[in-house]
């Protein structure tokens, strides 16, 4: 027998929210012979719309909530939707960090359904005047403090996603994580004041890559032993978790939610997830996910009606969110530092694929970490894309690669008595090695900090003498 717990998203204030999902979960499940019965389901009711509830706040309560459960082998599975996803991930980061606070219930199979685990887009607006006026006659406030969570670059998201992406697979500690989503937006949802809601690469609020925990962690620095102003690459890969794209699934909506309307490719993944009993069957799902990925890839085209006028064209190729972090060597952020991706060799801005950067988006709070949402395929190269209604008409022509691209940064402060130098990717590097389709990755930009002796001296002159205005002199070796 397994309990199976809902956790909803952000700003839900009913449980229609589920849709029949929880129904014909079970009915599908009874089918197929998995144990679930109705007295095994339970619906989360959890506030995010408060602007004094925060993150942490929500895994307190979750945790409180689940003891009150009363589960007879203390183990249950979860299916989250959106931001319920991030909520039960801080809560087993809690449960690793604070053995003695949290429960030592166990969860394992944990499910997401289009799971904002990297954030979304729509955060900012969602903090804006035209969200604050939307949650104002809906009689609830926007929250605040989860909104904060969510916006793409927060502090708070790659906190837990780095801890992720550098700590133990856990398959380890009996743990089966899951991240199912739509692979398009519902065009019925589309809002004319926000184009995200029909952005191609995502389910209409989270991105593919934002929502796929197979990520990679970049660092550009400084090596010991190359030239001052090369910056060297190293990343680091997320321990494999099984991704599902849920073709023509949005995220939500009751025609084609990924929850809400339960369609049977979103039940038959879930079945199949709750039917993993050990590594070697995670493993097998991993692969057949990543082969039924592969197909769907294979067939990019959408062709959406518009009324009388020519079908609109979208082809959806894989994307890659790339979240950079601009700091130096002691960890000061880089306001007003300017970064260039580069194409060939040598080094070219000019060279980049016509329209590979699709995105770009600052965090409102950190002003040095950058968004960019760019075509993987365009950067990799593609294949010439035909019509599907006639093979012999080209909707795009081959795309070649234009490689090796890398990173080049220029700060805004060249001199002074502490100050940072132009400094470009070393030759040899490619950026792309640390990019993936339908993945996030997290790139540390690390500038060396240029100290000139000028910051500290010592003087055998006893008689008084003015520094206020000091000569920098040469810089201090590192």
């Amino acid at each position: 027998m397994t309990t199976l717990v809902f956790v909803h998203g952000w700003s839900v204030t009913n449980t229609a929210t589920y849709g029949a999902l929880p129904l014909r979960l079970q009915q599908q499940a009874a089918a197929q012979g998995v144990a679930l019965t109705v007295t095994d389901l339970w619906l989360s009711e959890y506030v995010s719309f408060d602007d004094v509830v925060t993150m942490p706040d929500l895994v307190r309560a979750f945790d409180h909530a689940l003891r009150d459960l009363h589960l007879l082998d203390a183990s249950f599975a979860c299916i989250t939707h959106s931001t319920g996803g991030p909520v039960v991930r801080e809560w087993l980061r809690a449960q690793r960090e604070r053995p003695g606070t949290f429960s030592t219930i166990r969860l394992t199979h944990l499910m997401m359904l289009a799971p904002a685990n990297f954030g979304s887009a729509l955060a900012q607006l969602g903090k804006s005047v035209l969200g604050r006026l939307r949650s104002w006659f809906d009689g609830v406030e926007p929250g605040q403090r989860i909104l904060d969570w969510l916006e793409l670059g927060s502090t708070e998201s790659l906190s837990l996603n780095l801890d992720h992406i550098h700590g133990d697979d856990p398959l380890g500690r009996g743990q089966y994580l899951f991240v199912l989503t739509g692979d398009r937006p519902d065009r019925a949802l589309y809002d004319h004041i926000n184009s995200y809601t029909g952005e191609d690469g995502s389910d209409g609020v989270v991105r593919m890559a934002a929502a796929n925990l197979n990520a990679r962690h970049a660092v550009l620095a400084h090596d010991s032993g190359t030239l001052e102003d090369s910056l060297s690459l190293q990343v680091t890969r997320a321990p494999r978790t099984a991704f599902k794209l849920i073709p023509g699934a949005s995220h939500s909506g009751s025609a084609k939610g990924i929850m809400q309307a339960a369609p049977k490719t979103t039940l038959d993944a879930l079945l199949r997830c709750l039917q993993v009993k050990d590594a070697a069957g995670y493993h097998q799902l991993c692969d057949t996910f990543d082969a039924e990925n592969d197909q769907r890839d294979a067939d990019k085209v959408e062709l959406e009606p518009v009324g009388p006028f020519t079908p609109r064209v979208h082809i959806h190729d894989p994307r890659s969110l790339l979240i950079v972090r601009l700091t130096d060597e002691s960890g000061e952020p880089l306001p007003g530092a300017k970064l260039l991706l580069n194409a060939g060799t040598p080094p070219n801005p000019d060279w980049m694929p016509q329209g590979f950067m699709l995105d770009r988006q600052a965090n409102s709070r950190q002003s040095q970490v950058i968004s960019l949402f760019l075509n993987h395929d365009l950067l990799a190269g593609s294949a010439r894309v035909p019509d599907p209604s006639n093979s012999r008409k080209t909707l795009r022509p081959a795309v070649d690669a234009h490689r090796p691209y890398s990173v080049s940064v220029e700060p805004a402060d060249l001199d002074g008595l502490v100050h940072h130098a132009i400094a470009a990717m070393a030759s040899g590097n490619d950026l792309l090695d640390a990019l993936g389709p339908h993945q996030t990755t997290v790139l540390d930009v690390v500038l060396p900090r240029k100290v000139h002796e000028g910051v500290f001296r010592l003087t055998r002159n006893l008689t008084p003498e003015d520094f206020s205005h000091p000569a920098a002199g040469p810089a201090i070796p590192g």
